[in-house]
């Protein structure tokens, strides 16, 4: 147990999957001495996470909530209970995702891309929307979005598009949220991560695992990140050999690519 996180108090989405980067997520924030929210639609999944979770920081150390991030009542239903048992919230981290796979864009079921884009995009649109206020009110918070590499949200409809999407969108929630005292900033892992989220290779695995995420998360939802807004931060360049300021510099680039906005025709 560290206290990086000692009296906040968090939500992790996406955090029922035994071998997924939430669980990950939520285990170091209780590790660090915050109390979290799971939540989750798999709510068998989500008890265990929870009762590894208690086994670090005690018996009141979370709390669960099963439903969709994709469902705007759920969200509030989420920000609402968390704010009720555990007297409030700090950190949001939209972590939920799917990753349906096909062949090609038109053998995609409709209904397929749009529970994708309502998880991997609305649904952390629901969830910053219903925690903003709150954050606002106390002038301080953390929106932390787990997005993917460039390259992944080039391809694979409709994972990459939806991860591109939130990217885009916590890009402009920090524009927003400027000088509030509140942030938002992308966490990706920096390559394919040993999760449900990819296919088996049945081969030596070169992935990353979730806890790669850790590290990198405590310090986002912490004090140390004040002033940290609108920016990208990669998993696998968070160098813990290297000095704090240098560690930062090498792992964080600007969210969603601004410089390229940039440039000229």
């Amino acid at each position: 147990m560290t206290d990086e996180l000692r009296g906040k108090v968090a939500i992790v989405t996406g955090a029922a999957s035994q071998i997924g980067i939430g669980r990950a997520i939520a285990l170091a924030f209780v590790r660090a001495g915050a109390r979290v929210t799971l939540a989750d639609v798999d709510g068998e999944n989500l008890d265990l996470t929870a009762q590894q979770a208690r086994e670090i920081g005690g018996p009141d150390c979370v709390s669960t909530v099963v439903g969709s991030v994709g469902n705007p009542e759920d969200a509030e239903r989420i920000v609402r209970q968390t704010l009720d048992r555990l007297g409030g919230l700090h950190v949001l981290v939209n972590n939920a995702g799917i990753n349906p796979r096909y062949d090609a864009f038109w053998n995609l079921p409709v209904e397929h891309w749009n529970r994708t884009i309502g998880t991997n995009l609305s649904g952390p649109f629901f969830m910053a929307r219903a925690a903003v206020g709150h954050l606002r009110a106390q002038g301080w918070g953390r929106i932390i979005g787990v997005t993917t590499s460039l390259d992944t949200m080039l391809h694979g409809i409709p994972y990459g598009p939806s991860k591109a999407g939130h990217e885009a969108l916590l890009a402009a929630m920090a524009h927003d949220l400027k000088d509030s005292g509140v942030t938002a900033n992308v966490l990706l892992p920096g390559r394919a991560v040993e999760t449900h989220m990819v296919v088996p290779t049945g081969g030596p695995s070169h992935r990353l695992q979730p806890e790669v995420m850790q590290a990198p998360a405590v310090w986002l939802a912490s004090s140390a990140s004040d002033g940290c807004n609108g920016m990208r931060l990669t998993a696998e360049d968070w160098d813990a050999s290297l000095p704090i300021e240098e560690r930062v510099s090498k792992a964080m680039a600007p969210a969603g690519w601004p410089q390229l906005g940039r440039r000229k025709a």
